[in-house]
């Protein structure tokens, strides 16, 4: 009711505006001149903002726009809409960084006997789990919430599927690129794993590449 209510007021605001007077006045002389004045006025009026210009740059696909400038737009749409939700990326660190101080305390100071190998192999094993649902479930609701302004603009011809895909996908992989780090960087000291740089950066390789897989599999369900 609200939202019908604010929409009514932008309407009865326009319908009184110079524009919309404007308008009225050009379609009503477009419509009762002839053929010669309709072209007129409209060559007249072809910079107005309110005027629809001839689709000259439309290529065979029906796109007007280029590949590259539709995945633009959709990657610069969709940073911009993880940038207007920072709480839910603050959620998503400090959540991580809990269950890695967690998992950290449980398996932590590890030693190489025959004890620490199974505990090592159990903490691997919820270094998979974790990114894994973590992250299928942290986008399996992504393009199922945004489907119907998806349909509508794709209807429209404003751009293709895979640009949509990749920019949507693109935006957000700061943020599962954050996560493994976060996750990495606490539990790898804390267990106790094999010392050194390298080794360190091959684990956070790899579980990168593992959070990241899951990912791409959480959209596909979505």
């Amino acid at each position: 009711t609200e939202c019908r209510e604010t929409i009514k007021k932008i309407c009865d605001s326009f319908a009184v505006s110079p524009i919309a007077r404007d308008i009225i006045e050009t379609a009503s002389l477009v419509n009762g001149a002839g053929v010669g004045i309709e072209l007129a006025r409209a060559k007249h009026h072809a910079n107005d903002p309110y005027f629809l210009q001839p689709m000259d740059g439309v290529d065979s696909t029906g796109y007007r726009a280029s590949w590259w400038t539709q995945f633009y737009c959709i990657l610069w749409r969709s940073w911009l809409s993880v940038l207007k939700d920072p709480m839910l990326v603050k959620v998503r660190l400090l959540q991580t960084a809990m269950v890695a101080s967690l998992i950290g305390s449980i398996y932590f100071g590890q030693v190489l006997d025959q004890d620490g190998v199974m505990n090592i192999n159990g903490s691997l094993f919820l270094f998979l789990t974790n990114m894994t649902f973590q992250n299928v479930f942290a986008v399996i609701n992504v393009f199922s919430a945004e489907l119907p302004v998806f349909l509508r603009e794709k209807r429209s011809r404003l751009y293709r599927v895979d640009t949509y895909f990749l920019g949507k996908t693109i935006a957000e992989l700061p943020l599962f690129i954050a996560v493994p780090f976060v996750f990495t960087s606490i539990t790898y000291p804390m267990i106790g794993l094999k010392a050194g740089v390298s080794h360190y950066l091959t684990t956070l390789f790899i579980v990168t590449l593992v959070a990241n897989v899951s990912t791409s599999f959480g959209y596909l369900i979505s």
